[in-house]
C-alpha cells in the first residue's frame, strides 16, 4: 500500500507502539523517507519509507481507547484537585463562611505557542472545558524566536507555553549536545527572548519544550517549568495541565512543583519545573449591573 501525506502510520521496527502523521515524504540519495509527527505524543521522527505500515482501523481505534482512557484519568485527576482549590479559594475568599460576600476571580491568562495546528486545536479545546483564558497562536518552531516578542506585547499574557515538536538524535550527538536535538535550541532562544520582555519569573510564567527535549537548557535559559528530564515523550495535553494549576492558584501562594506535576499524563520524569507563585487574583465585590425592564 502506498503511504501518502497526512496518513497515519506506524513504525515497524518499533512494532507500531506510537501513531504517527506523515506530514513530508522526501527522497536522499536514493532513499525515501518520510518525516513523522505523533498523534499524541510530541515527538517528531524521521523513519524509512519501507519501515512504515499504514495503521488499519482496528488497531488505530485499539490505540486511541487507550490514549483517550488515560486523557479521561489525568482529567478527572485534575477535576478533584481543582475543587479542592476552589473550595479552599471559596473558604478564604468569604472569611471562612462567616461573613459571605460577592467576590471575583480572575485566572492567570495563557499564550499557547505551537509547532502543531492540530495540537493547538486540541490544547484549545482543553482549555475551554477548564476555563482558563487563553490565545493560541501557530507557529513554526524555527520562527517562534522571532514572533514571541510581538506576540508578548500583543497578548500580555500571565502564563506562556512555548511547544510543538522535538526529539533527540544519538547520530548528532551526546544526549547534554542541544545541536543533537530538533528543536530544543529553537525553544531555547524563544525562551530567552522572551524573557528580554518579562524577566521576572513571578510575572511571567513560562512552559516549554516537547518530546525529549533538552530540560536543562530550557530551565536556564528561563522556563519555570519544561520538558523532558529523563528524554523520553510528553503527551500533547501535558502544558495545559501544567498551566491550568498555575492559573488557578492564588499569586499569594507558591505551588510545589510535584503537585503541578502529578495530574499530567507524562508525569516528573517527562516535566519537571521550579518553584513558582500561582496568577490568580480575588476581587470584590461582585455586583453585575441589572439592566432595568422597559
Amino acid at each position: 500500500m502506498e503511504i501518502k501525506r497526512m496518513d497515519i502510520v506506524g513504525r515497524r521496527s518499533y512494532n507500531c507502539d506510537i501513531l504517527f502523521r506523515v506530514v513530508d515524504i522526501q527522497e536522499h540519495q536514493g532513499q525515501r523517507f518520510a518525516v513523522l509527527y505523533g498523534e499524541d505524543f510530541r515527538l517528531v521522527a524521521d523513519a524509512p519509507y519501507e519501515d512504515l505500515v499504514v495503521v488499519n482501523k482496528n488497531i488505530r481505534s485499539k490505540l486511541l481507547k487507550q490514549y483517550k482512557a488515560l486523557e479521561e484519568q489525568s482529567y478527572r485527576l485534575f477535576a478533584q484537585d481543582f475543587d479542592l482549590i476552589k473550595q479552599k479559594r471559596e473558604y478564604e475568599a468569604t472569611s471562612g463562611y462567616v461573613k459571605p460576600s460577592n467576590y471575583f476571580q480572575i485566572p492567570g491568562k495563557v499564550l499557547h505557542l505551537d509547532g502543531d495546528s492540530d495540537y493547538l486545536k486540541k490544547c484549545m479545546t482543553l482549555y475551554e472545558k477548564i476555563g482558563i483564558p487563553v490565545n493560541g497562536a501557530h507557529c513554526h518552531e524555527k520562527e517562534m524566536p522571532n514572533r514571541i516578542g510581538d506576540l508578548i506585547d500583543y497578548y500580555r499574557p500571565d502564563i506562556l507555553v512555548i511547544t510543538g515538536h522535538d526529539a533527540y538524535s544519538k547520530a548528532k550527538g551526546k544526549m547534554t549536545d542541544i545541536n543533537a536535538y530538533r528543536h530544543s535550541k529553537h525553544f531555547v532562544q524563544t525562551v530567552k527572548e522572551a524573557r528580554k520582555k518579562v524577566p521576572h519569573l513571578d510575572q511571567l510564567v513560562i512552559f516549554a519544550g516537547a518530546c525529549q527535549s533538552h530540560f536543562e537548557s530550557l530551565i536556564h535559559a528561563g522556563a519555570n517549568f519544561a520538558s523532558s528530564p529523563s528524554r523520553i515523550n510528553i503527551h500533547a495535553l501535558d502544558p495545559v495541565y501544567i498551566v491550568a494549576k498555575i492559573s488557578f492558584t492564588p499569586f499569594m501562594e507558591r505551588i510545589n512543583v510535584w503537585d503541578v506535576l502529578r495530574n499530567t499524563l507524562t508525569g516528573e520524569k517527562g516535566l519537571g519545573g521550579i518553584e513558582t507563585k500561582g496568577v490568580l487574583r480575588t476581587g470584590m465585590p461582585y455586583n453585575p449591573i441589572q439592566e432595568e425592564e422597559e
